[in-house]
């Protein structure tokens, strides 16, 4: 066997190991937060286009029957400079939260990292917020370490985002992910790991991009 293709399938392996974590880790506590909103009347289409393919590696994705406004969110961006999750709306976006501490969650990013290599761009942007909250220094170095070089890096320092998605979503856990439209409302929510640059994720990805 070539070492690229040990790597792959030792990678995978990994991935299929923390999906199976994430499924004991998560329970079946439902997806909870915001009631719908009339605002958020527009993106039934988009969730008709999503919903058929929430299937194989992204089959735990909760596709919102209603959408909802996504929680308003403060966190810093690439520059260090504080940011917000509504200034980064006109393109989808799947906003992940990560620890250094949370195995699933390193298990992921590499998948999370193809999927910004292929396919981010104008109308679609994988948003990664590490929720570490001591030894800063420790998540770029890993990233560093482990050639994740497509994500920008977001960071909440100060701790303020992951109780506002776990109010917002019921998530008892990490990683948590939501794909949110170009106008910034939630269509779904993933709770725990899984493997975003699949061929299911980029399709998934594409539909709700609007693209045939």
């Amino acid at each position: 066997m070539m070492p690229g293709a040990r790597a792959a399938l030792a990678g995978g392996t990994v991935l299929a190991a923390a999906l199976g974590a994430g499924l004991a880790i998560y329970g079946t506590r439902p997806t909870g937060g915001n009631t719908g909103s009339a605002l958020c009347a527009g993106a039934a289409a988009a969730v008709a286009r999503v919903a058929p393919l929430a299937r194989g590696e992204v089959a735990a994705l909760q596709v919102l029957e209603t959408p909802r406004p996504a929680p308003a969110l403060t966190f810093k961006g690439p520059d260090g400079a504080e940011t917000t999750l509504a200034a980064l709306q006109g393109r989808l976006l799947l906003v992940n939260l990560w620890a250094t501490w949370c195995a699933p969650c390193k298990a992921e990013m590499p998948s999370l990292d193809r999927l910004q290599t292929e396919m981010g761009g104008p109308d679609f942007a994988v948003v990664a917020i590490n929720v570490d909250t001591r030894n800063l220094d420790q998540p770029p170095k890993w990233l560093a370490q482990n050639r994740i070089a497509a994500l920008p890096y977001y960071a909440d320092p100060g701790g303020r985002v992951l109780p506002a998605i776990q109010k917002d979503t019921g998530s008892l856990g990490l990683p948590t992910t939501l794909l949110i439209d170009s106008k910034g409302c939630t269509i779904g929510v993933m709770k725990g790991p899984a493997d975003w640059g699949s061929a299911d994720g980029k399709r998934l990805i594409a539909a709700a991009r609007g693209a045939p």
